[in-house]
């Protein structure tokens, strides 16, 4: 006999009171309900049920193992349904938090690749650099920039955050071209702040192993890194930017990396989600198409 079956129908009897509404309930006989509750015993080696002729109750032993049944039951249930959630159609919305410039420049276009593969989901995508609580705020995915946090989120590695210095040809043709990372203290440097936090005074380079670091100063702060990227282009000081947000303007000419011999050191990234045991179709294909998209290496 199948010991699953024989199980579901010794805690429908326990549950019911008696083997015939087991039976009934269960589209068997009274009698097939008693060769699964003697199938499980001879297993056992052990009675379930003591029965008379007018109720049945169960063993010390029995009511053990109808309790441990039910668990086992629950968590054969909760199997065959993640599998027809892995199968269903994503649907439904989504709330995804992340940082400006990475959310216009890298994240959009995934998410309308994501959004035309999936039709039936909406994607509420909200922007910004300050700290987000996804549990207290109701996100369902957030991207951030720095370490990973507490310990109900479940934090995935993407491809690490790295930042170049640069200026316009026009800019570094007036002012001169830095050999060294000292040499940026006589520069204008575009200057990235948090609203929270104090406007960044020194950049970060490394050579050989050694760490450089270089105080600036210049007369231009934003929050907003395409601010940032605007100011370089039109030939006002040096910025400070992420790779990815430059990569064009570099390739083009229309910017130039400044102390290129030096590495600038990479900041961590993740993609968080709450910490669930059986995420939705919608969460888990998303998931997916980020971790495609932005993965490390």
């Amino acid at each position: 006999m199948d010991q699953l079956r024989s199980m579901a129908t010794f805690v429908k009897a326990v549950d019911l009171g008696s083997f015939t509404s087991a039976a009934d309930a269960m589209n068997i006989s009274a009698q097939m309900v008693s060769k699964h509750i003697l199938f499980l015993e001879s297993r056992l080696g052990t009675r379930l049920l003591q029965r008379t002729t007018r109720k049945q109750s169960l063993t010390d032993f029995g009511r053990i193992y109808y309790e441990r049944c039910k668990r086992v039951l629950a968590e054969v249930q909760a199997a065959d349904s993640l599998a027809a959630q892995a199968h269903a159609t994503p649907h439904g919305r989504l709330k995804v938090t992340a940082p400006v410039s990475f959310g216009v420049q890298t994240l959009t276009p995934m998410v309308n690749a994501y959004l035309r593969q999936y039709p039936d989901v909406e994607i509420d995508l909200i922007l910004n650099d300050w700290f987000v609580d996804l549990v207290e705020e109701g996100y369902d995915v957030g991207f951030r920039i720095g370490p990973a946090p507490r310990a109900h989120i479940v934090a995935r590695p993407l491809r690490p955050f790295k930042l170049v210095a640069c200026a316009s040809p026009a800019y570094l043709e007036e002012r001169g071209y830095p050999a060294e990372p000292g040499d940026l203290a006589r520069h204008e440097c575009l200057r990235y702040a948090f609203w929270s936090t104090p406007v960044e005074g020194e950049w970060c380079f490394q050579r050989d192993g050694r760490t450089y670091e270089a105080p600036v100063g210049g007369r231009f702060r934003t929050n907003d890194a395409n601010s940032l990227l605007a100011g370089a282009l039109q030939g006002f000081g040096i910025a400070f930017i992420a790779e990815y947000l430059v990569a064009s303007a570099l390739a083009d000419g229309h910017l130039i990396q400044v102390l290129p011999d030096y590495v600038t050191p990479a900041r961590s990234m993740h993609l968080l989600t709450v910490a669930e045991s059986h995420p939705t179709p919608k969460l888990r294909t998303f998931v997916d198409a980020a971790l495609l998209a932005f993965s490390a290496p």
